[in-house]
C-alpha cells in the first residue's frame, strides 16, 4: 500500500535527478494514455499528478517519492502530432539518456490504452525496451472504456501483440481496477 506520497522535482536532464540511492520506476506512453491519471490512482490522491484535458502538457520528467522509498517518474507522453520534429527529437533524447544513465531504474512500466491496443508507436517502443536490461512491465489503462461483452477479445488481441509470457496487468483509473495488482507487482516488490 502506497502511504505517502509527494513529488519531489521535475527533471530535464541526468543532472538534475535527486542524489539518493532509491529506486526508480518509469512510466513511459502515449500522450493521452492515462499516465497521470494512473499516478492519482496509485497514490489515491485526486491531484498529485496534474490531469490536463489537452495531451503532450508534460516535457519533463516528474519523480513522484512514494513510501519515502522509490521514485516514480512520469516521464513525457509520446506519438503526440502537434509537438515539432526538435520537440519531439529533444524528449526523446532526455528519455535514452535517463534510462542509460541512470543506475537506480528498476524498472519501466510501458503504458497503452486497452480501448485502442497498442499502436506502431507503442510497438516500437516495446520492441527498442526488449534490448534493455530492466524489467518491462505493460499496463494497459482504461480497461473500463471497453464493453464487457468486447473485453475477452479485446484481451486476446491486446496479449498477441506482445511477446509470449510478458507481464500485461489491466487497469482502470477510474474504477481502481488493476489499481493494487499495480502496487503489489511493481512498486511494492521492488
Amino acid at each position: 500500500m502506497i502511504k505517502k506520497a509527494e513529488f519531489v522535482k521535475s527533471a530535464v536532464s541526468i543532472n538534475d535527478l535527486p542524489n539518493d540511492l532509491y529506486p526508480h520506476i518509469l512510466l513511459l506512453g502515449r500522450s493521452n494514455v492515462g499516465k497521470s491519471s494512473l499516478i492519482n490512482a496509485l497514490t489515491n490522491r485526486k491531484s498529485l499528478a496534474r490531469v490536463s484535458a489537452t495531451p503532450g502538457k508534460t516535457i519533463t520528467l516528474n519523480l513522484y517519492l512514494l513510501n519515502d522509498e522509490i521514485y516514480l517518474v512520469d516521464a513525457p507522453g509520446y506519438g503526440y502530432a502537434r509537438r515539432s520534429k526538435i520537440q519531439s527529437e529533444s524528449f526523446l533524447k532526455m528519455i535514452k539518456e535517463y534510462i542509460k544513465k541512470n543506475g537506480h531504474l528498476k524498472k519501466i512500466v510501458q503504458l497503452i490504452d486497452f480501448n485502442v491496443g497498442p499502436t506502431a508507436d507503442d510497438l516500437n517502443l516495446y520492441r527498442e525496451l526488449q534490448t534493455l536490461d530492466i524489467e518491462l512491465v505493460i499496463v494497459a489503462t482504461k480497461y473500463d472504456k471497453v464493453k464487457s461483452s468486447f473485453k475477452i477479445k479485446q484481451e486476446k488481441e491486446v496479449r498477441s501483440k506482445f511477446l509470449p509470457g510478458q507481464n500485461i496487468i489491466l487497469t482502470s483509473s477510474a474504477t481502481k481496477f488493476g489499481i493494487n495488482t499495480i502496487i503489489r507487482q511493481v512498486i511494492i516488490s521492488e
